[in-house]
């Protein structure tokens, strides 16, 4: 049985796909850091037990507290592993960022020190989560395989390969300086093109479906290009950005921000490019002798049904995230005009638009390259016929 599934996926056309990504992941993971600071280096992080906590030097006003806390932690691994001693967590008076521990969690920490002196200094980074999201992980992964089988392993393989051309390429270029527009084309055009080649392998079906889907996320871009510049929008709107120009990286933040409007939407507009293929290649399976305007005429049907629910996708991703913000408008009775004025709303509107541009073009775009692609052997083999 096993000898027969093993057989089956080495004649496969995915196989030879996944194992080239498959190595590529292997050498993205090698791969070395470009940007490493020094400090970092100064530190041991840890995990840790809190034993107890004194919080005689916390202040509170109304609902926020600030001051330091004393917390008293035996270190769980490290060079320190087994040392109990004192870790000081600074309150800053901020929900979102501060953090209370009690007896009992489990804390990452920096360790500063030697061996030889003793520990001089604990920090309190945060609770430690890392176990959990290990948890969720391997769950995922396992739901994966055990649902979808085979072709669970390439999708994890496409997750892990995404995750880490964000981290390990994108990223690095985007703060050495280079063109953020080309690049983010660039790492998303590879993107599209090797998740794909894991759904299909080497056949027209996979260049069908990258055609449609680049096509949707040109548009995307040039659409984010023109309307990013005409509402004078400047890129400092993304959370955290402009941090980076005080620390003396020279950026394009509003250049960034276009390149992030087609990124975030090229995973929808390659499941409906994925979408459409497929039911265009079933449709051309089941009927040999279709031709070319009716494969083309399936297609868009296809894709009006889908665009009917997937209109609405990127406004519900992105509108979630901003619900706390939108709360704070409505409590406060502001207006609706004033409300979509102001420069983040109207990102986040140029981004949920553009973006959804993007997924309703892409079904056409593809409708037309599947059946161009899949019925062309057919129409070869007719006219062969006569």
């Amino acid at each position: 049985m096993i000898k027969q599934y093993y057989n089956k996926c080495v004649t496969s056309r995915s196989f030879i796909p996944s194992v080239v990504v498959l190595l590529s992941v292997l050498v993205l993971l090698m791969l070395p850091d470009r940007f490493v600071n020094p400090v970092y280096k100064q530190f041991e992080t840890a995990k840790a037990r809190v034993i107890s906590v004194n919080n005689s030097d916390i202040q509170r006003a109304g609902i926020v507290a600030y001051g330091q806390q004393q917390c008293m932690v035996e270190l769980l691994d490290g060079s320190y592993q087994g040392t109990v001693a004192e870790a000081m967590n600074m309150l800053s008076g901020s929900l979102g960022t501060d953090k209370q521990y009690q007896a009992g969690d489990i804390a990452l920490v920096t360790v500063g020190g030697s061996q030889s002196q003793g520990v001089y200094k604990i920090s309190m980074v945060d609770h430690y989560r890392l176990n959990y999201q290990l948890l969720l992980v391997g769950a995922f992964m396992l739901l994966l395989i055990v649902l979808a089988g085979w072709i669970g392993v390439r999708a994890i393989l496409a997750f892990a390969f995404t995750i880490l051309c964000i981290w390990k390429m994108l990223i690095p270029l985007l703060l050495a300086g280079y063109q953020p527009i080309l690049c983010g084309l660039l790492i998303t055009a590879m993107l599209t093109t090797v998740i794909i080649i894991l759904v299909y392998g080497f056949d027209r079906r996979f260049i069908a479906a990258t055609m449609g889907s680049l096509l949707g996320t040109g548009l995307t871009a040039l659409l984010a290009i023109i309307f990013v510049n005409m509402s004078k929008i400047h890129g400092a709107v993304m959370d955290y950005s402009e941090s980076l120009l005080y620390t003396g990286f020279q950026l394009n933040l509003t250049e960034i921000f276009i390149a992030s409007i087609f990124i975030a939407s090229a995973g929808a507009v390659m499941d409906i490019a994925v979408d459409i293929t497929s039911a265009v290649h079933e449709v051309i399976e089941a009927n040999p002798a279709i031709s070319k305007a009716a494969a083309i005429k399936a297609g868009l049907n296809v894709g009006r049904t889908v665009i009917g629910t997937m209109s609405t996708t990127l406004l519900l991703a992105y509108s979630g995230g901003y619900i706390g913000l939108l709360m704070v408008f409505v409590a406060q009775g502001t207006p609706v005009i004033n409300i979509l004025n102001l420069n983040y709303i109207s990102a986040e509107i140029l981004n949920t638009m553009i973006g959804s541009f993007g997924l309703i073009t892409v079904a056409p775009f593809t409708a037309v390259t599947s059946a161009t692609l899949l019925t062309r052997k057919k129409s070869n083999a007719a006219e062969a016929a006569v």
